[in-house]
C-alpha cells in the first residue's frame, strides 16, 4: 500500500517516462492515460470494484477520483470500528485491483469486476475472523 500511497507503482504512464517503449493506456478501458488515480480509482473497472466496497463502509458524498479523496474518506470515518474497516478495505482493493492488472497485462487473462470484489471481500473478512479477539476487531463483526 505505500507504494500506491507514494505513486510509486509501476503504471505505464511511469514506465514510458523512465524510456520503456510501452503504450501509456489503462490496461483495463484502453482509453485513459494508465496512471495511479486513473487504474486504481477513475477507470470504470475499478469503479465497479469500488461501488462494491463502498456500500459495505459507508459510500462517500461524491465520487472519489483521486488518491488524496480516498484517504481523506478512509479518515473520515464516524468512528474507529469503520476507520479500521475502510483501512483494510481500501487495502485489499488496491492489492486485487493491481494484481488484476498485472494478470490481464502479462497473462492476458480478464476476470470480472465481480470476482475481484469477491476476493476482496473474503480476503477482508479473513483479516477481521483471524483478529475477532483483539478490541477494535471484535465489533466489526456485526458489521
Amino acid at each position: 500500500m505505500w507504494v500506491a500511497n507514494y505513486d510509486r507503482l509501476p503504471t505505464r504512464e511511469r514506465l514510458a517516462a523512465w524510456g520503456m517503449p510501452v503504450p501509456i493506456t489503462c490496461t483495463f478501458c484502453s482509453r485513459d492515460t494508465e496512471t495511479r488515480d486513473h487504474l486504481l480509482l477513475s477507470c470504470e473497472y475499478s469503479m465497479e470494484v469500488w461501488r462494491e466496497v463502498f456500500f459495505r463502509c459507508q459510500p462517500p458524498s461524491t465520487s472519489i477520483t483521486n488518491w488524496a479523496e480516498l484517504l481523506s474518506w478512509i479518515r473520515d470515518a464516524r468512528n474507529m470500528d469503520m476507520k479500521l474497516l475502510r483501512k483494510i478495505a481500501s487495502q485489499a482493493s488496491v492489492f486485487h485491483l493491481w494484481k488484476q492488472r498485472n494478470n490481464l497485462l502479462h497473462n492476458q487473462i480478464s476476470i470480472h469486476a465481480a470476482s475481484v470484489f469477491s476476493e476482496i471481500d473474503r480476503e477482508v473478512r479473513n483479516i477481521i475472523f483471524a483478529k475477532r479477539e483483539r478490541k477494535h476487531f471484535s465489533s466489526l463483526m456485526s458489521l
